[in-house]
């Protein structure tokens, strides 16, 4: 079975290059650069990359863009800020050989800056493992502007034991500014299709979702940065309901 790794980034250039290094292992190479205007398309036709370029504000469309464009059976989805060391790509390498599900997931080593982030991650705020290989049209990514849904299809097989290193962000600052850009998109969906839930609801999902990731998941084990993280996962949708409940959309603003 042959293998096409896809990579989907946008002015990404400082760290596109150490990603597509880790993914040279596989038959082809898929990049697609959504609204890029840095040295990105350079960078990945250096590495031989077949390269999509074009404009997609849906997380989702890009990504689907991208699967419909490898040619190979099995793919490989990773994203710019994610890495494949060699004993993950050998793993990669003998599963595609082998076997017969639809899918594996994948699981991520966090770093926040240089600092390894293991528990705590998850309620649309980080992951601790995804879907990241799997037959071509097996999986088909949502129209959300971030935080798509998955459709799967077929068996899933078993997970990965090497994990892929997602550089997810470069500090705890920046951390916290994602909130607010992911907040953003998330209210625009809402906005679009209508949100049922009243703001009671959402402080209610807020200490569900804190309690998740700071105790289920463990959180709690890394110290400051463990709450930080789960008191974002608990403020993301109700954020997201806020600014699509009382603020306009950004293009109707002054």
């Amino acid at each position: 079975m042959r293998l096409s790794a896809l990579i989907v980034a946008r002015n990404e250039e400082g760290r596109l290059p150490a990603c597509l290094a880790g993914v040279a292992f596989a038959d082809e190479i898929v990049v697609v650069l959504d609204r890029t205007t840095d040295g990105s398309a350079a960078i990945a036709a250096a590495a031989g990359a077949r390269i999509i370029e074009g404009e997609w504000p849906r997380e989702g469309d890009r990504r689907n863009t991208g699967i419909a464009a490898c040619t190979h059976e099995w793919v490989l989805e990773v994203d710019a800020d994610e890495l494949v060391g060699p004993a993950l790509a050998a793993e990669i390498s003998r599963t595609v050989a082998t076997s017969t599900a639809s899918r594996h997931s994948i699981p991520v080593d966090n770093y926040i800056g240089t600092r390894l982030v293991r528990y705590g991650w998850g309620a649309s705020f980080g992951k601790s493992g995804y879907w990241g290989l799997f037959r071509k049209g097996t999986k088909i990514w949502g129209r959300e502007r971030v935080h798509p849904k998955l459709v799967l299809t077929g068996d899933a097989g078993a997970p990965l034991t090497h994990a892929i290193r997602h550089e997810v962000d470069r500090s705890l600052s920046e951390t916290i500014k994602r909130l607010d850009r992911y907040s953003d998109a998330r209210a625009a969906d809402l906005r679009e299709t209508g949100d049922p839930d009243d703001t009671k609801r959402y402080v209610r999902r807020f200490f569900s979702r804190f309690w998740k990731c700071y105790v289920a998941r463990k959180g709690y084990r890394e110290g400051g940065y463990g709450l930080v993280i789960a008191a974002l996962a608990g403020l993301f949708p109700l954020v997201s309901h806020l600014k699509a409940k009382h603020e306009a959309p950004p293009e109707a603003k002054g």
